[in-house]
């Protein structure tokens, strides 16, 4: 059976037809950027933090610094495309160790878990902007973030974060637009969000079940899958795909490797999901389980 990729996020008529709706938006970015002097920017080597370190790159020059904090919450791979990209853009690199981990607020995974982390993650941030002189501290917070639960977001603003690509109104696939025309490697990068989120919440955030789920998403990758989560509930593994590669599992090869791999990782039983990946779907439960969204 032949590999079935996902279709392109975007087509060519889809991206040409964003860039000039939003035009407008990207000018203000910059004349927004320009006007900081000199930024921090948060980057952790997806679509949006690596679009706003690109913009601020090119109006900032060498008063724009990107940082990456690396915890056992961010996949070595995550990891190590950060250090490539920023390479690649001509950065200066921060990288911090991030120690979320060590606040049991955080390791018992209240449905606000990433409060927690964005506030280890933003007293980091602050600290360095201090320590080198720059202006501001920029995040990757879009307009669309905006209709979602973030409780993170509610740490940027206690720590006077920026948001510049939601104060623009740039969307998500404005930015992925942007991003093609700016010859970005992200621009069709699958959405990404630390590995934490894998464990329902109230699940106790440890490093042997973060390792544990990072492994079985190399290992998926490795088989050619490119939209997916591997969801730990204790001895069973749930994968959920993509509806574009959801008919891959149908091939009995390849279904066998999978289970395979998953196991090899230390999961007893691998189930596959018949809803197709889609983010955002770990706070489906929260109303369920009768926990209230925070309001932020």
């Amino acid at each position: 059976m032949a590999m079935l990729m996902p279709p392109a996020l975007l087509s060519s008529e889809q991206i040409e037809s964003l860039c000039a709706a939003s035009a407008q938006k990207v000018d203000a970015l910059r004349v927004l950027l320009r006007g900081t002097g000199s930024a921090l920017v948060a980057f952790s080597g997806g679509v949006d933090s690596t679009f706003v370190l690109k913009i601020a790159l090119d109006e900032l020059k060498a008063n724009a610094v990107a940082l990456t904090a690396i915890s056992p919450s961010v996949a070595p791979d995550e990891a190590d495309e950060a250090k490539t990209l920023a390479q690649s853009l001509g950065a200066r690199h921060v990288l911090v160790d991030s120690h979320e981990l060590s606040d049991p607020r955080y390791a018992a995974n209240p449905s606000n878990r990433c409060y927690f982390c964005k506030t280890e993650l933003y007293s980091i941030t602050s600290k360095y902007q201090v320590d080198l002189g720059l202006a501001v501290v920029l995040d990757g917070f879009n307009a669309d973030d905006k209709k979602d639960h973030r409780p993170g977001h509610q740490a940027a603003r206690e720590h006077a974060v920026r948001s510049p690509l939601a104060e623009v109104g740039l969307t998500k696939n404005e930015i992925r637009a942007w991003s093609h025309r700016l010859g970005l490697p992200t621009w069709d990068k699958p959405q990404l969000a630390c590995l934490a989120s894998r464990l329902p919440y109230g699940t106790q955030v440890t490093v042997e079940r973060l390792n544990k789920v990072g492994r079985a998403e190399k290992s998926l990758r490795e088989l050619g899958f490119v939209t997916f989560r591997v969801r730990y509930h204790a001895e069973l593994a749930r994968l959920e795909v993509s509806a574009a590669e959801l008919p891959r599992l149908n091939e009995p090869t390849l279904r066998a490797k999978v289970d395979q791999a998953i196991k090899a990782c230390g999961f007893t039983f691998v189930a596959v999901d018949l809803e197709p990946f889609r983010s955002g779907r770990l706070n489906d439960a929260l109303p369920a389980a009768g926990l209230a969204l925070p309001v932020l």
